[in-house]
């Protein structure tokens, strides 16, 4: 008789996305992409299906991805979706963020002033830059030995 092997992911109980109407838009930082869905609900947020608590695990990072919805006055009225891939967990709650907010504008075009003013909707175009021949690292050169 086989035995079941039980993975991390089973283990954690994943949260059924929400039906209906949504306002959707698209987050970005480095090389994260949040894909965000906003519903009519609660105050739920879910990333990759998992609660978000589950998913990021450090709390400032939950008080930042939070932001948008605490500053407009929305934090219990919308249901949160997301599907994020690449980057690091940092970059990809700022990420989220930028998502939530471009789709609370979305939702709500009243709500652009006040995230435009707390600078949640420009998206933060810093990038890793890339490698040059000749050198180590993008800016880093090899030793100079004059001699």
């Amino acid at each position: 008789m086989p035995t079941k092997k039980t993975t991390k992911e089973e283990e954690v109980k994943k949260t059924p996305t929400p039906k209906g109407k949504y306002h959707y838009a698209n987050g970005k930082r480095k090389s994260s992409i949040a894909r965000v869905r906003l519903y009519k609900g609660t105050g739920e947020i879910t990333v990759n299906n998992l609660p978000i608590n589950k998913y990021i695990t450090v709390k400032t990072l939950i008080g930042l991805v939070k932001s948008p919805l605490t500053l407009t006055g929305n934090k219990q009225k919308f249901d949160v979706s997301a599907v994020i891939s690449g980057g690091g967990i940092s970059s990809q709650a700022e990420a989220l963020r930028h998502g939530i907010s471009k789709a609370l504008v979305e939702a709500d075009p009243l709500n652009k002033p006040t995230l435009k003013k707390a600078g949640l909707l420009t998206r933060d175009s810093r990038t890793k830059e890339r490698k040059k021949f000749g050198l180590k690292k993008a800016r880093k050169a090899p030793q100079f030995s004059k001699r």
